[in-house]
């Protein structure tokens, strides 16, 4: 094959080559560009745009009792404000330190640029009262069994709080508590005491039924607290009228009454029966 007949396809790679390294510094410096773009836009946005102003860009929602302005100053927040500065979690606690609510969500939005605070108002459900260095303090619990001091009230709203009593809180028994005061309904209104003693046994009292013994807030509280309210509910025929000295549950598959002068019935039935037993 002759040089002549060679020479238009080495012309054509060459061409080819010379058009990939222009296409690769054309392409290097489109992206040098965008990236100059963005950078500046970037920064423009973090400087300028993601700011908060004025306190207008904090939406406040969800809460009867705190205003944006009692957020604002609880949060500590100034004007102006970078966006990307503020952290939602610290945020988060100290609302939760500060203000009387339940749960606190804090979001940051971009476009426009403005904080969202959304609140669950605290409740006081139960009146209460604890052991101090002072002596007995009284108070209140909320739902979930978190202590609410007297001052701490000034910013909550009450629950049926006069119904409801808790003696000797202590912050170990608050997951406890909390399940109590969520079968609350359960008893259809008629709990009127729950109360922790110095050994930390959980007890009961109703106004049907007195003193119910739950033992210990371990593992089968809820069923304890299940086969409590089943027997408020429902008192077995010969105990109908006749309120019970003591109602043990420590063993809620085998409930003890105890009765003063009663006559046991004939044992038979079900495991989780309730066996009376004579006065003491």
């Amino acid at each position: 094959m002759s040089d002549s007949s060679l020479r238009p396809g080495a012309e054509r790679r060459r061409q080819l080559r010379q058009e990939r390294r222009t296409d690769r510094l054309r392409n290097l410096w489109r992206l040098v560009v965008f990236s100059a773009m963005a950078t500046g836009l970037g920064y423009g946005l973090l400087s300028q745009g993601w700011t908060l102003r004025s306190p207008s860009q904090v939406e406040v929602s969800g809460s009867q009792l705190v205003s944006r302005d009692q957020v604002i100053q609880a949060a500590g927040l100034s004007f102006p404000q970078p966006l990307l500065a503020l952290q939602p979690r610290q945020i988060i606690q100290t609302l939760s330190v500060a203000l009387p609510v339940e749960n606190v969500r804090v979001s940051r939005l971009m476009l426009p640029p403005r904080l969202r605070v959304e609140l669950i108002d605290r409740a006081a459900v139960a009146r209460a009262e604890r052991r101090s260095t002072a002596g007995v303090e009284q108070g209140y619990v909320d739902r979930l069994g978190n202590w609410i001091s007297l001052r701490q009230n000034l910013g909550v709203r009450l629950e049926g709080t006069q119904e409801l009593r808790v003696v000797g809180w202590n912050d170990r028994h608050r997951p406890a508590l909390a399940k109590v005061l969520k079968q609350r309904p359960a008893f259809g209104g008629k709990l009127r005491e729950i109360r922790f003693d110095p050994e930390g046994s959980l007890w009961l009292s109703t106004t049907d039924l007195g003193p119910l013994r739950l033992g210990p807030a371990d593992g089968q509280l809820e069923r304890r607290l299940t086969v409590a309210a089943h027997l408020n509910a429902a008192l077995p025929t010969e105990l109908k009228g006749r309120r019970p000295q003591i109602v043990d549950l420590s063993d809620p598959n085998q409930p003890e009454l105890s009765l003063t002068g009663f006559k046991p019935v004939a044992e038979s039935g079900p495991a989780n029966a309730v066996r009376p037993r004579g006065g003491q």
